[in-house]
């Protein structure tokens, strides 16, 4: 039988290269793989407990900073309208996150070659425009932190201490917990109605 080659695979490699070079000139100074985005956690209770980075930023999330939609996307911060809060755990997270990319941020003036220019609040000056350099990585990746593991060696009472038994206690109090508080409450009526009980 035949068989499909691919000849061009190597050239429209080059070419995607020289592409990515060209976006890259064109973006800067702003970051070469796009702007800021949020951190998020992945759907269903299969994947709940892991995080990676999401669409863009919640309406909420930019208020909490002054920042507006329209704002926001042209200093390099993706927004998502659609997105909503689901823990304030989250929303903090992402607002520490756009609180440290605005202290990194060198903001460029609107109109930049113009003669007689005046900046406006937390735009950059000249000198600090020349130092300015282009991020080829990604934004602020997400960095994983494992918990620290600390060893000891095991005390008398956890040696003696018997999770099985403390567990079946445990369900044999649960169990009998109504039959208990019933004669607790049969044996307290018995006393009140006998006579020459303590009132």
């Amino acid at each position: 039988g035949t068989r499909r080659t691919w000849f061009n695979q190597p050239a429209r490699k080059h070419r995607r290269r020289q592409n990515r070079i060209t976006k890259a000139k064109a973006a800067f100074p702003r970051p070469a793989k796009g702007p800021l985005r949020p951190i998020v956690r992945c759907p269903s209770i299969r994947y709940h407990t892991k995080q990676r980075i999401g669409r863009g930023f919640t309406l909420a999330e930019l208020k909490l900073l002054g920042l507006t939609a329209g704002f926001a996307r042209t200093v390099g911060i993706s927004v998502d309208h659609r997105r909503r809060n689901k823990s304030v755990e989250s929303r903090q997270e992402n607002v520490q996150r756009l609180k440290e990319y605005q202290n990194k941020l060198i903001l460029f003036p609107v109109h930049e070659n113009k003669k007689n220019l005046k900046l406006r609040k937390g735009e950059a000056s000249e000198e600090e425009r020349k130092l300015a350099t282009q991020l080829t990585g990604p934004i602020m990746p997400i960095v994983k932190t494992k918990p620290s593991i600390e060893f000891r060696s095991i005390t008398e009472d956890e040696k003696k201490f018997s999770a099985f038994n403390a567990i079946h206690c445990a369900r044999i109090a649960a169990r009998t917990a109504g039959k208990r508080a019933k004669a607790a409450k049969d044996a307290a009526e018995a006393s009140e109605n006998t006579p020459g009980a303590k009132k």
